[in-house]
């Protein structure tokens, strides 16, 4: 016996609620799992964003001061202590005082523009301090230029407001001042009218955060040549010989309350590797994933549950008419082609709608969150696995009622 689409058509009018109620599921449950896909990939995307840091050797000392009414000379003469007594530890490649650090670590950013009069900024960066150890300290590459002189760097305490006369500027942040790759000795502006001067480049290095915001911005950073004495605390940037970060993050406090008891470092989360370090900035966006993946298939379940259910509600109803078919001759590949069929054509037109409310809502997100605009391939694979997954919740109670007897078509109802 030939199928015809003509008679589901029928049959489907005489079910509006149900087949409107599944449609309705399956569009509902495409929108949200195609972006929800999406929000899984990007947050995924992010946790192998590449810091620029030598992350296997270095590790970061929160140190606060006891007394924070210390002028900044006192201050400074501390640190040049600490510096001094890490470095000389056998353990320890270099270290480098810093008020932030890629990833995490409190920092600031400034909006760059290219004159001062600038009204418009050109654009925005994360801003690092730290002397000519710095970026051997975290294990930055230079690619172009030189690194900090020693007469360069400058001591910044609590409430100043300095602009060294240079700078060193991540590659990105470089290409996007001048596009002609000839950032080497050009100025620019990122504090009041001072400008700045590019004496090197590296690449890569992220920013201080891993939020939305740093998204837009994403390796834009420049360092100061700056020790920032803040009366409040500093960060220590260390880093270890190879295959010696545990003996290096054993012995640097030991050194440096040798050198001042005056301080306090937080035994628990004080001293943390970079290990550490990138599992703490990306612990939002791991849970989103994981809340967004709970999500997807909760929400498939429940569409497949509730084909089963309509589906098999449908064949407790019908039995007489599938017997009646059997009768006459249909076959039971023939009744089990019918209902997915049917099937078929209920999610079809449910992943119709649920394309345009899969894109509409992700048009909504980018307007109200700066977030991407979806890839229309992620629309293409919740399609997939929608049709997919409708076609198997009802392939169960198609067999069964593919299984009954001829004999149906003779009982009363």
């Amino acid at each position: 016996m030939s199928l015809q689409i003509r008679p589901i058509l029928i049959a489907l009018r005489r079910h509006k609620a149900g087949t409107l109620l599944i449609a309705l599921q399956i569009a509902l449950t495409l929108a949200i799992v195609c972006n929800a896909l999406f929000i899984i990939h990007q947050r995924l995307a992010k946790l192998s964003e590449v810091s620029g840091v030598d992350e296997a050797n270095v590790f970061v000392i929160a140190n606060f001061w006891a007394d924070v009414n210390q002028p900044t000379t006192q201050i400074d003469a501390q640190v040049r202590a600490d510096m001094l007594a890490l470095r000389q530890l056998p353990a320890v490649l270099d270290a480098a005082p810093a008020s932030g650090y890629p990833l995490k670590g409190r920092g600031w950013d400034n909006l760059v523009t290219m004159a001062p009069d600038q009204t418009k900024p050109t654009t925005d960066t994360a801003v690092y301090t730290g002397d000519e150890h710095f970026i051997d300290a975290l294990g930055l590459r230079l690619v172009a230029g030189r690194n900090f002189r020693p007469d360069e760097v400058v001591a910044l305490g609590t409430q100043q407001n300095i602009t060294p006369a240079t700078v060193i500027v991540s590659k990105v942040l470089a290409d996007r001042l001048f596009p002609a790759g000839d950032a080497l000795g050009k100025s620019f502006y990122a504090m009041g009218t001072t400008p700045s001067t590019i004496v090197g480049i590296v690449d890569p290095l992220h920013r201080q955060g891993v939020d939305q915001y740093s998204t837009s911005y994403a390796g834009q950073a420049l360092i100061w040549p700056m020790r920032a004495d803040d009366s409040r605390g500093i960060y220590y940037i260390v880093r270890a010989k190879p295959g010696q970060l545990a003996d290096a993050m054993r012995e640097a406090p030991k050194a440096l309350y040798a050198q001042s008891p005056m301080r306090i470092i937080d035994p628990k989360d004080g001293i943390q590797n970079y290990a550490t370090i990138r599992q703490k900035a990306y612990d939002s966006d791991r849970g989103i994933a994981v809340l967004m993946g709970i999500i997807c298939v909760v929400l498939l379940a429940i569409t497949a549950a509730g084909i089963v259910g309509l589906t098999s509600f449908w064949v407790g109803q019908r039995r007489k008419q599938i017997g009646v078919r059997r009768a006459l001759g249909a076959r039971q590949r023939d009744i089990l082609t019918y209902f997915l069929t049917e099937n078929f054509l209920i999610s079809a037109a449910g992943v119709a709608l649920g394309t345009v409310l899969a894109i509409a809502f992700n048009l909504w997100t980018v307007t109200r969150f700066a977030m991407s605009p979806m890839s229309m391939a992620y629309v293409g694979v919740g399609v997939l696995v929608l049709i997919l997954l409708g076609q198997g919740a009802v392939l169960a109670p198609a067999l069964r009622a593919s299984r009954v007897s001829p004999v149906e078509a003779t009982r009363s109802v």
